[in-house]
């Protein structure tokens, strides 16, 4: 069973579909993506009940030749972290579809008086959602590192239509700089992707048959500075984080939530695949350099979030802060900390995804994305209100919310072997406090605002679209257990592949080797 290619195709077939219904369709073309989005949730569900944790490294393999000249394959195959991460996908999409549903609904806004908005196809929008879909599904199951490229790029497409589309008055050059920074990166990987085929010489693109080919100190540095960039830029880890809070600002809710909660995501997963893997030596001379990076992305995103006035900025800004965990996470090559770091994609995902959501809700009702424009929600639309409060508890890793369990590891398996970097990022825990809590009593609590009194609360649709992201997010707060047996075993194999060898902490190394002496 091609599970992998099933799964991709059904999407796209899903687009085409959609894209071929009559002019105006617009509520078909709604419930057809929705369907299929569905279809794609089931088909990985059951997916995911035959994987294997023990089993093999690699599983739901398939290999086919593609360009044969150049060793290029269409090569696909999961382990625990690609697993999770295509659930992570497939759980979304649904969510993102019902919570769009009025997204295409009248005309763009275009900020000018001397011309009409232009009209918004909802063929078009849900489409490229399920386009999309495929991408996000491909780029994480490629074995092929050529492949992997090509839906690493093939992504932006869909995403740049969708912002520069459908976005707010901004959108066009929130679409543009997201592309050029995308490509930027790209470019990068593609010159590094070419330059490993050459020094390689083994006729082959294929990941695990690369592993440890690569045995010269610079060759490392040089490959791994061009994967490591490109993949800094899509995270997007701090300095070259920029583009980020003006594409989520700029963005559909709906496209935010998947720009930030699975695209980005493409990064970190590209560190700890490949970085790690196929340049060892590398990313350990490296780690000083990216774990510094990562404290000051957590303690600068943090910062720069308390300050803002837009809600989706701010959201945007928090979730730089989040990447700086993850990254640090990585990068301690720990086993704590690296199932910590996969773990937080998921629940990231999750919390900022209904963050986002509940946002664009928001703006729904106010036409507005300024903080300032609220006041008093709680007491005319409770649900939403706590729906906010939950999302953002988690958000700032309140014990028995997801994110708390994941932070907590990510930092407790830093501290194992860098103690001061992770006391350093665990400040970013205090300020997520202070961005979240007085976001919250801004724009929830105090006197109702005029504009806010006429407000309604959470509708059926509305109530659909966060029920399953808060189950999510106080299920694997609670019991992360099912999720951590499917990373752990994968982690454990990527941190052999990486050579590292010492895998206890630092501290528990130097007391055996004091009493050996």
């Amino acid at each position: 069973m091609p599970w992998l290619s099933i799964l991709m195709a059904v999407p796209v077939l899903g687009a085409v579909g959609v894209a071929c219904l009559p002019k105006g369709s617009h509520k078909p073309a709604k419930q057809l993506a929705l369907l299929v989005s569905l279809v794609v949730l089931g088909l990985t569900v059951a997916m995911a009940v035959q994987f294997s944790p023990n089993g093999q490294r690699f599983q739901f393999t398939e290999t086919h030749s593609w360009i044969p000249a150049f060793g290029v394959n269409y090569g696909l195959g999961v382990d625990g972290i690609a697993l999770v991460l295509i659930a992570l996908s497939a759980v979304l999409v649904p969510i993102v579809i019902l919570a769009s549903w009025h997204d295409t609904d009248g005309p763009a806004p275009d900020g000018r008086d001397d011309a009409p908005a232009p009209r918004r196809s909802a063929k078009t929008y849900f489409a490229l959602l399920l386009v999309l879909e495929a991408m996000m599904i491909g780029v994480f199951a490629a074995t092929d590192i050529f492949l992997f490229y090509v839906f690493f790029e093939a992504m932006l497409i869909p995403m740049y239509f969708m912002i520069g589309s459908y976005g707010g008055v901004q959108r066009s050059y929130a679409a543009v700089k997201f592309l050029l920074y995308s490509l930027f990166g790209g470019l990068l990987m593609l010159v590094a992707v070419i330059a490993l085929y050459v020094v390689a010489e083994k006729n082959t693109f294929m990941f695990p048959e690369l592993i440890g080919v690569i045995q010269d100190p610079a060759t490392q540095k040089w490959l791994f500075a061009g994967f490591f960039i490109a993949f800094a830029v899509k995270a997007p880890l701090w300095p070259f984080h920029t583009w980020l809070p003006d594409a989520a600002a700029q963005a559909p809710a709906g496209a935010a939530v998947l720009l930030v909660g699975v695209l980005d995501k493409v990064g970190t997963y590209g560190m700890l695949r490949f970085c790690l893997e196929l340049f060892p030596d590398a990313s350990k001379f490296f780690t000083p350099l990216v774990i510094v990076l990562s404290v000051v992305g957590i303690i600068y995103g943090a910062i720069v979030a308390i300050g803002q006035t837009d809600m989706k900025r701010l959201i945007a800004y928090t979730s730089i802060s989040h990447f700086g965990f993850i990254a640090l996470g990585v990068f301690a090559m720990t086993q704590n900390a690296q199932a910590g770091a996969t773990l937080y994609m998921v629940n990231h995902g999750f919390s900022t995804g209904a963050l986002f959501l509940i946002a664009g809700f928001l703006i729904h009702r106010r036409g507005s994305a300024q903080i300032a424009d609220y006041g008093g929600v709680q007491k005319v639309a409770p649900l939403l209100a706590g729906a906010f409060l939950i999302a953002g508890l988690s958000g700032l890793a309140l014990p028995g919310l997801s994110s708390f369990v994941s932070e907590f590891m990510v930092l407790i398996g830093t501290y194992e072997r860098y103690a001061v970097p992770a006391i350093i990022g665990a400040l970013g825990v205090i300020l997520a406090a202070i961005y979240i809590l007085w976001m919250y009593q801004r724009m929830m609590n105090g006197p109702t605002a005029d504009s806010v009194k006429g407000f309604t609360d959470l509708n059926g649709r509305e109530k659909w679209v966060v029920a399953p992201l808060i189950a999510a997010i106080i299920a694997l707060g609670f019991f992360p257990k099912p999720v951590l047996d499917v990373i752990n075993p994968a982690v454990d194999k990527t941190l052999d592949s990486a050579q590292v060898l010492d895998k206890q902490p630092a501290s528990t190394a130097a007391e055996k080797k004091g009493a050996g002496q």
